[in-house]
């Protein structure tokens, strides 16, 4: 069962920069495609993408990741032409969250050792 979400706010949660191999496969009603990931939140993410949706257009998002099954419904809330799509989760499956929960701490703590400071011996 997915859970709806509707924040009342723009941005509840900061975005993580996703290294090259974060992937999903999403669906709406205009296409399918696999799209990489630019960044992820709690909230939503970006997508690169050289075809975007118009605003307002929803799709099916399905995480291609090691951390389990992720499966979210999301709506196109931004659209850099030739570039990627801003989607913003209306509902991710209650069995899913933590998962995605897991992938944005795997995200976070990826880039907290990739830009600390070098380590002397």
């Amino acid at each position: 069962m997915l859970q709806r979400t509707i924040p009342p706010f723009r941005r509840l949660s900061s975005r993580v920069e996703t290294p090259e191999g974060i992937w999903v496969y999403w669906q709406s009603q205009e296409r399918s495609d696999t799209l990489q990931v630019r960044n992820l939140s709690l909230g939503g993410l970006s997508l690169k993408t050289g075809k975007p949706l118009r605003v307002g257009s929803t799709a099916r998002i399905d995480f291609l990741v090691q951390d389990g099954r992720i499966r979210t419904e999301a709506v196109v809330r931004h659209v850099e032409p030739g570039c990627s799509l801003g989607l913003k989760f209306m509902a991710v499956a209650d069995k899913d969250r933590p998962n995605l929960t897991r992938l944005i701490n795997r995200l976070h703590a990826f880039h907290s050792q990739t830009s600390a400071p070098p380590r002397v011996s």
